[in-house]
This record gives structure tokens, sequence and C-alpha cells, in this order.
């Protein structure tokens, strides 16, 4: 294709006439999406359409995350484990793509964003029902959140299903034990509402596992991806910490928490603790 008068012409099959036809935007319904940014600052400042842009995509991606975690657990119910597989390893990438978006936010310097900080009022990321809808299938659940959501009981109630729900690694225990593995009943009996704190008992069930990978394959595949998923996930964390560190320091969050300081103690919780745990034991 020749370019003259540096214009690359149009082929002759792109359609080009779109008043009855679906288009780009109309699929993705761009008007409503790129219509969803309301700054409210007085005046307008112009690094809080940052700040919204880069909360909104987040937002998005927990909203695949959401859906493909609801799949892994499915497919381990059905015994699909490749299917499960699959799925974890796209919920992975998109954990190390939102980790490397903090970056993006890391260039609003503590100078600007005082500016328009106290417009925010009590809106904090701490309200974010579809975070907490991911925390809670992965295991870190707890009850106390729930009133944080009584005014949209819609998303309480899809909180209060997930509470009351199998997690990702309740579906893979009872994965295990259709694959021959003495997983104690009394924690496949466990109270699902609480959240998942270390099993020692399911320590000489993954040690099995690592002692012989080829006879065990797809168990032990699994273990690595669910690893490799809360590595991914607290590397999340780590920049979410890091960046409000460099942005506003040691001050309270906007939605009334301590900032860095819980920020800090959330790294310390786990998803898939045995995992961690069954290193030690291994050789």
């Amino acid at each position: 294709m020749s370019i003259e008068d540096g214009q690359r012409a149009i082929e002759d099959g792109v359609r080009t006439d779109f008043r009855s036809r679906m288009d780009y935007g109309g699929y993705l319904d761009l008007d409503k999406l790129l219509d969803a940014q309301h700054p409210v600052s007085e005046p307008v400042h112009p690094d809080e359409l940052l700040f919204i842009i880069q909360h909104q995509t987040t937002e998005l991606w927990f909203k695949l995350v959401l859906h493909e975690l609801t799949s892994v657990r499915t497919y381990l119910q059905h015994d699909e484990v490749s299917r499960a597989r699959k799925a974890l390893a796209r919920v992975k990438h998109i954990f190390r793509t939102l980790a490397e978006q903090w970056s993006v936010l890391a260039t609003l310097t503590p100078s600007e964003y005082a500016e328009f900080r106290s417009f925010l009022g009590s809106a904090s990321g701490f309200q974010s029902h579809q975070y907490r809808s991911v925390e809670f299938i992965l295991g870190n659940k707890n009850a106390g959140m729930l009133p944080v959501f009584a005014a949209k009981p819609e998303h309480q109630e899809s909180l209060r299903q997930l509470l009351e729900s199998p997690t990702v690694y309740d579906a893979f225990l009872r994965f295990l034990v259709a694959h021959g593995h003495q997983v104690p009943q009394q924690i496949l009996d466990r109270d699902l509402t609480q959240a998942w704190v270390e099993q020692p008992e399911l320590i000489p069930v993954f040690e099995r596992i690592y002692a012989d990978p080829d006879a065990h394959w797809a168990e032990y595949a699994m273990c690595e991806d669910l690893v490799d998923l809360e590595d991914a996930f607290q590397f999340w964390r780590f920049r979410h910490l890091r960046t409000v560190q460099r942005t506003i320091g040691y001050k309270k969050g906007t939605g009334g928490s301590s900032g860095v300081d819980f920020l800090k103690r959330a790294l310390d919780l786990t998803f898939f603790p045995e995992l961690y745990s069954v290193r030690t034991e291994i050789g």
C-alpha cells in the first residue's frame, strides 16, 4: 500500500458507514464509560482526572478478577483443572498489570494531591465492594465489613453470599479429596463464614504432593498457580502501600483508617498459608 501526501489510504474493504451497524463505541458503550469521570474539586484540579481514572480502571479489572475467580471455583468443583489453571493465570497477569499501574498514580506528587484531597470527603478504596468480594472469595472473610455497605443493599447482599460460600481454596481442597488425598474432614466441614487460618493438618497433604510431582502433577501445578496468584496479589498490595506512603506519608486515610499502618497489616494476611509453610518441610 502506497502512502501519498503523508496519509495512509483506507482499504476498500474497511467499513465506514455505521448508521445501521454496531460500531466500536457502541459495542463498548464508550459514551457512558467516557462520561463517567466527574471531578469534584473546585476549581477542577488538573490531576483529579488521573486519580479518578486510576481507580475506575482498577475497578474494571476487579470485575474481571471476580469473574475469573468465580469460574476457577466452578471449574474445580467440576474437575476441570486445565480451565481452572487458565483462569488463574489470567488473574495473576491482571494483578501484575494492576501493580504496575501504581507507577502512574505515583506521578501525583504530595503537593498536587493535597490541593484536591479534601474534596474527596470520606470516599476511600476501603469502601470498594469488588475488592472485598475478591478478598472474600480468596479466603480473607470478615463479616464486620458488611455494615460498610448497608447503604447499598445489592452490594451488601453479594458480599453476604460470598461470605457464606466456599472459597477458591475450599474448592481446591475438595478437588484434592476427589483425587485421593486425605484432607481432614473437620477442615472440609469448616464454618465457611470464617476467615481462613493456617491448618497444620494440611501440611502433610501438600508434602505428599510436592514429594512426587510426577505422580500428582495436576495438584502440584495448581499449588504453584495459587502461590503465583498470592505473590502477585501481595506485590499489588505492597505497591499500593508504597504509593500511599510517598503521596500522603503517614496521614490518616480519607475513609478514617490509619493509612499506611493499616495497609502494612494487610501484608500479614495470607490466603494459602499451608502452601508457604510446606516449603520448610520439602527436602
